[in-house]
């Protein structure tokens, strides 16, 4: 796994209201802009850029499927990982199931990893 090339995704996207509104919109597209134009350049500006890193096939379609089990299961930064899933599934869980619903399905869906140790996040 591109651990650093994931956890920037996560980063940059959760802390800009337009790319979270576009990832959270049509994730496939936004995946690959910001995968081609937007991920390599290395300040988040039109400074300098790089052309080493890239995700592998599964990690654009965990990224895609908003598969945050994966994310974790691969060992994506924990703390990046939530955050960013609030920011898209928070307000629509509240309102069906009330205050902390997304957070208490996301950790429902990672049980199985309760007596295991965590996934690394060094990268």
């Amino acid at each position: 796994m591109s651990k650093y090339y994931v956890n920037k995704f996560l980063f940059m996207v959760d802390r800009d209201p337009d790319y979270l509104k576009r990832y959270t919109e049509d994730a496939r597209s936004f995946v690959a802009t910001w995968e081609q134009s937007i991920g390599p350049k290395l300040l988040g500006n039109d400074g300098e850029a790089t052309t080493v890193h890239a995700f592998t096939d599964r990690e654009r379609e965990i990224l895609i499927n908003h598969d945050y089990v994966g994310l974790f299961e691969m060992g994506a930064h924990f703390f990046l990982n939530l955050t960013i899933f609030i920011g898209i599934y928070d307000e629509p869980y509240m309102t069906r199931s009330g205050p902390l619903a997304f957070q208490r399905e996301f950790a429902t869906k990672l049980q199985h990893w309760r007596d295991l140790d965590h996934p690394t996040v060094e990268t």
